[in-house]
């Protein structure tokens, strides 16, 4: 999701010693340059992951943060600010992507607003439904990473999922707008979770793919911005699942 991808063209890679071994079927790059341009965005996602459990445990953990952010109208404001200062963000981002050190200073602003919206819904959920979905979504991660990569080296090609993806996201988005000012009950929210759930699995996948495939060495900023939306939006949705679910 919000994916650049390119086609192989050089760029800024860390040098790396891997196994020759071609990812998929007919690689005409070098894997080892391939392999360590993939260490390189799972180590920003890892830090992003890191910084967003920070962040959101302690939000949920001070009880005067979220407070403030509920009861009074500057909090609310900034609420709002800090919901839509990642799409704000992302447009600096698409033009310094490339530039350092402004391509993870940006990247850092737009990794703790979110981790701030993830904290405040976490802040009015139980225990047992936040590390549910958390265990879940890790379980998911892990297993549909490992997935696309084998499925990659067998010849399988994820592409084609682009255009259907795109148009689920937007029917989800409709969805959630119509449920915004008709509020359709629990079984209404708990559909919109599950299906919100399976689109970022496929989100996961075809992002995964292109990580393998399709980013140029230079668009490391954008393959990491992908994945860690596909990872927040499948433990959000996964939270209002589980949440409608026990209410």
């Amino acid at each position: 999701m919000w994916s650049q991808p390119g086609y192989w063209k050089g760029g800024d890679v860390e040098a790396a010693a891997s196994g020759r071994t071609p990812l998929y079927p007919m690689m005409l790059e070098p894997p080892e340059l391939r392999w360590a341009f993939i260490r390189k965005i799972y180590s920003i996602l890892a830090i992003q992951m890191l910084l967003t459990v920070a962040v959101a445990a302690v939000v949920v953990s001070v009880p005067s943060v979220s407070l403030f952010f509920v009861s009074s109208g500057a909090g609310l404001g900034l609420y709002i600010f800090l919901i839509i200062l990642p799409f704000i963000v992302l447009c600096p981002l698409y033009y310094y992507y490339q530039h350092h050190p402004w391509n993870y200073i940006l990247l850092g602003i737009f990794t703790v607003s979110i981790s701030f919206a993830v904290g405040l819904t976490c802040a009015f959920t139980s225990g047992k439904v936040i590390l549910e979905s958390a265990i879940l979504t890790a379980v998911v991660v892990v297993s549909l990473t490992l997935y696309t990569f084998w499925a990659a080296s067998r010849g399988h090609d994820f592409s084609f999922l682009g255009p259907f993806l795109f148009a689920a996201i937007m029917i989800l988005m409709l969805f959630a707008l119509i449920q915004v000012f008709f509020h359709l009950g629990k079984i209404s929210t708990m559909i919109y979770g599950a299906l919100a759930a399976i689109i970022f699995c496929g989100y996961i996948i075809y992002d995964t793919d292109n990580l393998i495939k399709r980013y140029s060495y230079d668009e490391y900023i954008w393959a990491a911005v992908a994945l860690y939306l596909d990872i927040i939006n499948l433990f959000l949705s996964l939270l209002t699942l589980f949440r409608a679910s026990e209410s």
